[in-house]
């Protein structure tokens, strides 16, 4: 145990929950899969926590590798990725997937290993990192609007109008999250209102569109409209996992039914994902559910401190960037759950199932512990880096 903790760098707490949450994972996503064996009929429950812890032992073995990279390479490497994503989005959109049942084409499939991957949460995880390295580049400059448009928002929108078509939810998160970052990041207030009032707009335009050409983009806009719908109003589909979610909640009392013995999770559709916070409360109760939210809250908390500790403005700027997003998108998951927010699609992160989300905030949580462990280092160093000889030298 001694030589582990001699290996590892950066916020020992933040390794520490992390470690708390992927291990609490295990019970509920064990007995949440009965529903995918039983009802759907895909593998058995402890295929899936096999596949589940899998997939934690790969995650955890991304942030050993990712915590131990200088984070100025996060700088010049989002810049590196960005056409990778685009053309990654382009491939998502004209030969994507449907995983799981899900109503939407999000998904590539690996070559050679047949795990599908969603590619819009490393789009989202590069453009984080890109903008916090041009806010810090910027800092001290007086950022010119028309200029900004070009080096910041054409990249920004191009990625989000390529996720959009199949994933308005991350689109959503992802855009709040950028606007959140460039108001921390100095960007000045009114020109973050035009691009709010640019990206309404673009919205508008698109739900036109879909709506005059429903064959390229079916079902989209419908499924979107019919889930705001359906969280005011008591029919549909959508309503059916809402009503098992709420009586789930309902049932799960002050200490809950017990590890593995919720009855909804037999009913509800995406037990282990969407809606794994209502297993957790069905099982475990008012105090399972609230040492969940205190948990998230945790590293909420040392994700801040990590960003305040940093000694220059792009690493803050990069620990918020990626790292707020990980405890919105559990608020969001919970919400959701106990029907404070219409049926998103995200999950909880580090608890649900699921590959890419798993993966992609075990890369984030390693950019933090990176910046966690790093030197003093000059904010020159960082920023004016070349990206093709930062990748010369990652080769070398």
């Amino acid at each position: 145990m001694k030589t582990i903790f001699q290996h590892i760098k950066g916020d020992r707490a933040i390794w520490a929950i992390v470690a708390m949450l992927a291990i609490f994972s295990f019970m509920p996503i064990y007995s949440a899969s009965t529903n995918l064996v039983y009802v759907v009929g895909n593998g058995s429950t402890l295929g899936h926590l096999v596949k589940h812890i899998v997939l934690l032992i790969t995650g955890f073995a991304i942030i050993y590798g990712v915590h131990k990279v200088p984070y100025r390479y996060f700088s010049g490497g989002s810049i590196l990725m960005l056409p990778v994503v685009v053309l990654l989005l382009i491939v998502t959109l004209a030969q994507g997937t449907i995983i799981g049942g899900a109503n939407a084409s999000r998904w590539i499939r690996i070559p050679f290993v047949g795990i599908g991957f969603q590619t819009s949460t490393l789009a989202g995880l590069v453009l984080m990192v890109y903008v916090a390295r041009y806010l810090a580049k910027n800092k001290e400059k007086v950022i010119v609007f028309k200029e900004s448009l070009i080096k910041l928002w054409l990249p920004v929108g191009v990625v989000l109008v390529l996720v959009l078509p199949a994933n308005f939810s991350t689109t959503a998160i992802v855009f709040t999250m950028i606007l959140l970052l460039s108001y921390i990041g100095g960007y000045p207030l009114k020109f973050i209102g035009y691009i709010l009032s640019m990206g309404l707009f673009a919205l508008l335009f698109f739900i036109l569109v879909a709506k005059a050409f429903p064959d390229a983009m079916p079902n989209r806009v419908n499924t979107w409209q019919s889930r705001i719908e359906n969280f005011s109003k008591s029919d549909g589909k959508e309503d059916y996992q809402v009503e098992k979610a709420k009586i789930a909640i309902a049932t799960g009392g002050v200490v809950g039914r017990g590890p593995g013995k919720s009855v909804q999770k037999n009913f509800l559709p995406q037990s282990s994902s969407d809606f794994i916070y209502a297993i957790i409360v069905e099982e475990y109760g008012l105090v399972g559910a609230v040492i969940v939210v205190f948990i998230y809250f945790l590293l909420l908390f040392r994700i801040l401190i990590t960003a305040k500790k940093a000694t220059t403005i792009f690493a803050t700027l990069m620990v918020i960037g990626v790292g707020v997003p990980i405890v919105f998108q559990a608020m969001i998951n919970m919400a959701v759950a106990v029907n404070i927010l219409p049926v998103t699609g995200q999950t909880l992160p580090l608890i649900s199932s699921g590959g890419t989300s798993i993966w992609m905030t075990c890369f984030a949580l390693g950019m933090i512990l990176s910046v966690s462990a790093s030197k003093n280092e000059t904010e020159e160093t960082i920023l004016d880096d070349n990206p093709l000889d930062i990748l010369h030298e990652t080769i070398d």
